[in-house]
């Protein structure tokens, strides 16, 4: 019971600090909030567990979670980001990391989907406290040229990661991790992670890089 708990208050925090790191856009907020509780009155009583459904019930998480997606994106005064929150989203990606190589302890997720395999997020992880440490201890800006580069990096690691996801869940593209696949994701909590803290992470880097463009 303890890691889906740690997996909520996780999602939680995702939600809070991106709704700052938008410069507190309430329609983020409501919008996020009805979300968040949707997901859950639909999986927690397993509906995307069944794999043998077509089409594919995991699809609508896919599809309403992208156009979530360019909703905040447009609703997100860019003038309005915070970088020091935007910077926070990624530290999560350390936990995330973590209770993932748990969940392949567990037969959930394949090897591949760990930092023993090709999930590289554990670094932008790690370097998020390290560059928020320095934002809050010195309260100057990040040189930019450097957070262009960073958030473009973890942009590459987050695709790459979120490719071999896809491609190692029972959908009918499934493509790698046959005798352990990706299963975790179509649970309560953890398929807040491809419906929630994906996107929120994504789009972090996204509005960060918009913002040092238009400097």
């Amino acid at each position: 019971m303890m890691m889906p708990f740690i997996f909520i208050v996780i999602t939680l925090l995702a939600f809070i600090l991106f709704y700052f790191g938008t410069g507190k856009e309430k329609r983020v907020f409501v919008a996020s909030i009805i979300w968040l509780l949707l997901i859950f009155l639909i999986s927690h009583d397993g509906f995307f567990e069944n794999i043998q459904a077509r089409p594919p019930r995991f699809l609508f998480v896919i599809v309403a979670t992208t156009l979530l997606s360019v909703y905040f994106y447009r609703v997100t005064c860019k003038n309005k980001v915070n970088t020091i929150y935007l910077v926070a989203v990624h530290m999560l990606r350390l936990p995330v990391e973590l209770m993932l190589y748990q969940l392949f302890l567990q037969k959930s997720v394949p090897i591949l989907m760990t930092f023993k395999g090709w999930n590289f997020d554990i670094i932008v992880g790690i370097s998020a406290i390290i560059l928020l440490t320095y934002l809050l201890i010195t309260r100057h800006e990040l040189p930019r040229p450097f957070m262009l580069w960073w958030n473009t990096l973890g942009l590459i690691f987050l695709g790459t990661i979120v490719s071999i996801a896809i491609l190692s869940s029972p959908l009918p593209i499934q493509q790698f991790a046959f005798d352990q696949p990706n299963i975790a994701v179509l649970k309560f909590p953890y398929i807040y992670l491809p419906a929630y803290i994906v996107p929120v992470v994504c789009l972090s880097h996204i509005l960060d890089l918009k913002q040092k463009r238009i400097r």
